[in-house]
């Protein structure tokens, strides 16, 4: 595996069509302008923010989601991998002054407690956030203080009813963890930083109404949770953590002028005043999201913004890959075209607004393109199959050629990325065809097997 530098020099520059394929390409402009958004909103609304970086698993795009020095530089990770590829940036955030913290994402394991502290205490105190929602997981703090000399940061995970990690808003105290908790605290292992949800169930929603009534809700069960058990918070200042990425998009709308509707209003005031009393000095709101600078056809099925466009306008991430065979002479029931890409480099989530794996860009199609769509219609591992969405645009046949390079949307940005050791970077902002390759971003995984291949070659 090459280096990071050794990619730049070799691919920047070129046009993107003649890298190896399936490659997965990410707009840059795109990105850049999905995070701007969304640190405007952040500090228009007067909220916090935390940054998710599973989706992309770059510090560049880090480093873009917190592009304001007036913001923290709060992230979320889902694995130890993601966080170590954040701790360069992490120590530039400090050099200018900024507090930084990476809340470990999944309640905690004994595993991987010596990682998280030793990668604490190479950044320094507050730099890593665990979660917690059994109070069997409070035993291991003691351990990851025994190694850094200061508390770990803790996050209490609430279930809003999606039902993957943490405890009902009823049952916070759950066998004594509150307690538990509060006596690692006096012990100097611990300090309490807040609550977090994350609830996915806004995915499913169709409108900017669903994600805002989702957000809503989600932060009323958070407040139960906090007024149900503040007996254990006795004068404590914390942070009620909420969103997915339709959720954070959602709160965009806020700033729209002419838009408003109740549940809007409902949901300014809650972020602003989530409990309209003095508790309110003592509670900092935070929005967490992560695929929102990428986007991807699963996100645009929500909706969540009004002034979300179309796939080609907003949609940051792409797999380019290669027409194999065209069936174009009635040798199947409808006009296909075989892809040399399939789910190991798109990967199987589905998408609720269309029937299909991905769908076809515009990008470089010599024929003109019509509103019905080209969508990946079957998909097994290593290829697929193409196809009109619309039966009635069968007629015309599948306008693809053989060996054409085609750019495929995919339906989850996530997954698609987590296939991938390393990214070609181009610039809509520079270039509107976005045809050059302007940098090489390398994603946590990729930087882990460099590091074992260069390992290995010293060895």
């Amino acid at each position: 595996m090459a280096s990071q530098q050794e990619l730049r020099e070799f691919y920047v520059g070129k046009d993107i069509g003649d890298v190896p394929k399936p490659a997965l390409v990410l707009d840059a402009g795109i990105i850049r302008r999905h995070c701007r958004t969304m640190i405007r909103t952040v500090k228009e609304l007067g909220v916090g923010f935390r940054a998710h970086v599973k989706s992309h698993k770059t510090a560049e795009i880090a480093e873009m989601q917190v592009d304001d020095k007036s913001l923290e530089g709060n992230f979320i990770a889902s694995t130890i991998l993601e966080i170590e590829t954040l701790v360069p940036l992490l120590k530039k955030l400090k050099t200018e002054q900024r507090d930084v913290n990476v809340l470990y994402g999944i309640p905690l394991v004994p595993s991987q407690v010596i990682r998280l502290a030793k990668l604490a205490r190479e950044v320094g105190e507050g730099s890593i956030s665990v979660m917690i929602d059994h109070p069997d997981q409070v035993a291991y703090l003691p351990r990851f203080c025994a190694i850094t000399n200061f508390p770990v940061f803790v996050f209490i995970k609430v279930d809003t009813s999606y039902h993957r990690a943490g405890l009902p808003p009823t049952s916070l105290n759950k066998n004594g963890l509150l307690e538990k908790l509060a006596d690692a605290e006096k012990h100097g292992y611990a300090k309490l930083l807040g609550i977090y949800s994350h609830s996915s169930l806004s995915y499913a929603g169709t409108t900017q109404q669903d994600a805002i009534e989702h957000l809503i809700k989600e932060i009323e069960a958070c407040k139960e949770a906090l007024q149900r058990h503040l007996q254990f918070f006795p004068e404590k200042h914390l942070v009620i953590s909420v969103g997915a990425t339709p959720q954070a998009l959602s709160t965009q709308n806020l700033l729209q002028d002419g838009y408003s509707s109740p549940e809007l209003n409902t949901l300014r005031n809650l972020l602003a005043n989530p409990f309209a009393t003095d508790l309110d000095a003592r509670v900092k709101m935070e929005i967490h999201a992560g695929v929102y600078p990428l986007l991807d056809m699963q996100q645009m099925s929500t909706n969540a913004n009004i002034q979300m466009g179309g796939p080609e306008d907003d949609i940051a991430i792409s797999v380019l890959a290669e027409v194999c065979s065209v069936y174009n002479d009635g040798e199947r029931p409808r006009p296909e075209a075989l892809l040399a890409a399939g789910t190991l480099a798109l990967g199987r989530e589905p998408c609720p607004s269309y029937p299909g794996w991905g769908m076809i860009s515009s990008w470089r199609r010599s024929s003109p393109v019509s509103s019905a769509r080209l969508i990946v219609e079957r998909i097994s591992q290593e290829h697929s199959i193409l196809s009109w969405e619309d039966k009635e645009a069968d007629s015309s046949g599948v306008p693809l050629s053989v060996g054409q390079v085609v750019k495929v949307y995919p339906n989850h940005a996530c997954v698609a990325a987590s296939f991938y050791c390393f990214y070609f970077v181009v610039d809509s902002d520079q270039d509107p065809e976005a045809a050059t390759i302007v940098d090489v971003w390398v994603s946590s995984r990729g930087s882990y097997m460099t590091q074992a291949v260069l390992l290995s070659r010293t060895q």
